[in-house]
C-alpha cells in the first residue's frame, strides 16, 4: 500500500513538473524569436530559420522535450485519469510567465476563455474511455491496417496539405487557428507513432528483434516528419501571435485531434457508457465557448473602471452596501442642462426689473 501510495505522488510530481517545463518552453521560445526580430533577423512568421542559432529557443526545445519525457513517465507511476488532465497545467502556466516575461496582457475575457478551454478539455479527458491495450508490435500493425484509421490518416495527410500550400500563404499571418490547426492535425499522427515506437522499445529490452521490424523504422521516419512539420508551424504561430492566444488553443486542438486519432485507432468508442458521451459533449461545447471568448474579446480593453457605478465600492467598502443607485449623466441630459441656464437667468432679469419700476 505505502508502495502505490509513493508511486502516486512521483507520478504527480512528473506531472506537474512536466506542465511547467512545457509551460516555460513557450515562453523561453517567443523569447528568443522576439530577440532574432530586434537583430533583424527574417522571422519564422517570414519562412526564416534563424532561430536554429539562438541559444534560447534551443533552451525552450529542450524544455520541452523534458517536458514530454516527464509526462511520458508519469504514465507509468500514476493514473491516466490524473496525468492527462494536470496537462492543462502547461496553458496556465504560460499565460502567468508570459504576462511577468513578455509584457503580454490577457483581458478577464481571455482569462475566463481559458479557464473554459482547461475546464473543458480535463471534462472531455476524464470522461474519455480507457483505450484497448496494445503488446506488441504485431498488434499494432493490425490496428495501423484498420480501414477506418486508414481513411482517417489519408484525411490527416490531405488536409494539411491543403492547409500548408493553399491556406496558409494566404491566412497564415492573419488567422492563428491556420498554423495551430496544422501543428494539431499532424500531432494526432506523431502520438500514434510514439505510442507504437514505445511499444517497440519495451519489445526489444524484452530480447525481441524488432530493428529488423519495416514498422519500427517506418515509425521513425513517419515521427520525424511529423515533429519537424510541428516545431516549422509553432514557431510560426508563436512568431505572430500573442502567446497567451498559441498556447491554449494548440493545447485545445492538439488534444482534441490526440482524443479523436485514439478513439479510431483503439475503438475507444465501442466502450462509451451514456455518462461518456454526455461528458465528451459537454467538454467540447465548453471548449468551442473558451476559445469563442479568446477570440471575439481578445482586443477589448476591460476593467474595473468598465463596471457600472452601482457594482463599484462605496463609502462602506463593499460595492452592494444600502446606497442609492445613481445614473451616470449623458451627452443628451448635459446640453439641455446648458440650454435652459441662460433662459433661467433671462427670465429672472426680466422680473427683477419689472418689480424696480415705479
Amino acid at each position: 500500500m505505502e508502495v502505490n501510495r509513493l508511486d502516486f505522488y512521483i507520478g504527480l510530481s512528473l506531472a506537474v513538473s512536466s506542465s511547467a517545463f512545457i509551460g516555460g518552453s513557450f515562453i523561453l521560445k517567443k523569447k528568443g524569436l522576439l530577440r532574432l526580430a530586434s537583430k533583424g533577423s527574417m522571422r519564422a512568421g517570414q519562412g526564416g530559420y534563424a532561430y536554429l542559432k539562438e541559444w534560447l529557443w534551443w533552451a525552450g526545445l529542450i524544455s520541452m522535450g523534458a517536458g514530454e519525457a516527464a509526462n511520458f513517465a508519469a504514465y507509468a507511476f500514476a493514473p491516466a485519469t490524473l496525468v492527462t488532465p494536470l496537462g492543462a497545467l502547461s496553458v496556465l502556466v504560460s499565460a502567468v510567465l508570459s504576462s511577468y516575461f513578455l509584457n503580454e496582457r490577457l483581458n478577464v475575457h481571455g482569462k475566463v476563455g481559458c479557464l473554459l478551454c482547461v475546464l473543458g478539455s480535463t471534462v472531455m479527458v476524464i470522461h474519455a474511455p480507457q483505450e484497448e491495450e496494445v503488446a506488441s508490435l504485431s498488434a499494432m500493425a493490425e490496428k495501423l491496417k484498420d480501414p477506418g484509421f486508414i481513411v482517417f490518416a489519408v484525411c490527416v495527410v490531405g488536409s494539411s496539405l491543403v492547409l500548408i500550400f493553399a491556406v496558409a500563404p494566404r491566412f497564415g499571418q492573419k488567422n492563428v487557428l491556420v498554423y495551430i490547426l496544422i501543428c494539431s492535425v499532424i500531432g494526432s499522427l506523431s502520438v500514434s507513432c510514439v505510442k507504437g515506437l514505445g511499444i517497440g522499445i519495451k519489445e526489444l529490452f524484452a530480447g525481441t528483434a524488432v530493428l529488423k521490424e519495416p514498422l519500427f523504422w517506418s515509425l521513425v521516419i513517419c515521427l520525424v516528419i511529423c515533429v519537424s512539420v510541428q516545431i516549422s508551424y509553432l514557431n510560426k504561430a508563436l512568431d505572430i501571435f500573442n502567446t497567451s492566444i498559441v498556447t491554449p488553443i494548440y493545447y485545445v486542438f492538439f488534444t482534441t485531434s490526440v482524443m479523436a486519432c485514439s478513439a479510431i485507432l483503439f475503438k475507444e468508442w465501442l466502450s462509451m457508457t451514456t455518462d461518456g458521451i454526455v461528458g465528451t459533449i459537454s467538454g467540447f461545447l465548453t471548449i468551442i465557448l473558451g476559445i469563442f471568448l479568446l477570440h471575439a474579446f481578445k482586443d477589448i480593453t476591460f476593467s474595473g473602471d468598465s463596471l457600472p457605478l452601482y457594482l463599484r465600492k462605496g463609502p462602506q467598502g463593499f460595492p452592494w452596501g444600502p446606497q442609492p443607485y445613481v445614473a451616470l449623466p449623458s451627452h443628451d441630459t448635459q446640453a439641455e442642462d446648458e440650454m435652459k441656464l441662460p433662459r433661467e437667468g433671462g427670465s429672472k432679469g426680466g422680473r427683477g426689473t419689472h418689480q424696480r419700476a415705479p
